[in-house]
């Protein structure tokens, strides 16, 4: 019980510690998430024979190169459709408002015309006051050298340290395991094993899963000559994050698009064979091959785990909230299988179990004595 204790004190300092130095921790808490993510390629590069810095600055080398064709190519063609969108927007509103509103209305009765309208009123204007609001963001930030000179710090850190995290992550983890209790090792090693099992596939697996759901998207959207298709793209595979929202939110855009530019049968059917070619690949090779059943977080607890994150720690918070939401999804786990296994559940099965155990015992002591 006093165990229990300290180590409710433990998470509490840490919370308080969390929340004290949040902006501090920002580059030091991102570097190592992007530590345990590149850890796996180091060890690939380490049993090709290479020696671990060398590992490690190979990795940085790749992570470098995608990072440059993302911000000269991919980047680029994102904020040019973004800008076109902007652009697009008062009329895509005017003609929901126009033409498909009231062939809604006409199907089902609902009269949206007055949403539409005070929500195209809404979006344009907060559109057009964005480019405003970020000027005097940016001026303000530019204003206040200490805030910039902090800002600019804290991003060039976060190199650095998942660096030199990297680098020394397999002797960390030994230098941390050596610290617990003895009598414990057993037990954490089989939660670490677990938790480490659910966070690989959920890090790693889910970040692949929405890159590969977005690129099926862009793809194909594009090759069908839609307007945005790379933004709507991009949109759905961040919203992919949760199960069935990128295919949700994506389609929707997708086919508000279509019917706007070009108002015809087949635009509605292109959009809706893209995303169930998504949907077939993303069910059948993405999530059994990146994720499998390892995963078990419900889509609920991940928007409740991002957003609680959010509010309770800021940045820290959303970056922590799906690995804290893991393993406490493990924690439990453990917890319920124990509870299962205890008299408290289960008296009657519990005494059978202990008698036959007892029972077995007697019979070995009686057969290493032999028959009477």
């Amino acid at each position: 019980m006093r165990h229990s204790w300290w180590g409710i004190l433990l998470l509490v300092v840490i919370a308080g510690f969390i929340y004290l130095l949040d902006a501090v921790l920002m580059p030091f808490v991102t570097g190592m998430i992007l530590a345990y993510l590149a850890d796996p390629m180091a060890n690939h590069f380490e049993r090709w024979g290479m020696k671990r810095p060398l590992a490690v600055t190979s990795v940085f080398l790749v992570l470098s190169l995608i990072l440059i064709v993302s911000l000269l190519i991919v980047v680029p063609l994102i904020i040019q459709q973004v800008k076109e969108l902007g652009e697009a927007l008062p009329a895509i509103l005017q003609w929901v408002e126009v033409t498909l509103a009231p062939q809604l209305q006409a199907w089902t009765g609902y009269d949206l015309q007055a949403e539409v309208a005070n929500l195209r009123e809404i979006l344009v204007q907060n559109w057009r006051d964005a480019g405003g609001y970020l000027a005097q963001a940016l001026g303000q930030v530019g204003r206040s050298s200490m805030a910039l000179v902090s800002w600019v710090t804290y991003v060039a850190l976060v190199p650095v340290v998942t660096f030199y995290l990297l680098l020394d992550w397999d002797r960390l983890i030994d230098n941390v395991a050596n610290l617990i209790p003895r009598q414990w090792v057993e037990d954490t090693y089989r939660l670490v094993a677990r938790c480490d099992e659910v966070l690989s596939a959920f890090l790693r697996g889910q970040l692949l899963v929405m890159l590969c759901l977005g690129i099926i998207y862009a793809l194909g959207l594009s090759l069908m000559g839609l307007n945005f298709g790379l933004l709507i793209g991009f949109i759905s595979g961040i919203a992919s994050i949760v199960p069935f929202l990128g295919f949700i939110v994506g389609m929707s855009i997708a086919l508000v698009v279509a019917l706007f530019q070009m108002g015809t049968v087949w635009a509605i059917l292109g959009v809706i064979v893209v995303f169930s070619i998504g949907q077939v690949i993303e069910s059948v090779v993405l999530q059994p091959k990146l994720l499998g059943d390892k995963i078990g977080l419900h889509p609920v607890a991940v928007i409740f785990a991002v957003l609680a994150g959010g509010e309770l720690f800021g940045f820290i918070g959303v970056l922590l909230a799906l690995p804290a939401a893991a393993v406490i999804m493990v924690l439990l786990r453990e917890a319920f299988d124990r509870y299962k296994a205890s008299s408290l559940y289960d008296a009657e099965a519990v005494s059978e179990s202990a008698a036959s155990e007892q029972h077995k015992l007697n019979q070995d002591l009686y057969d290493d004595r032999g028959t009477p």
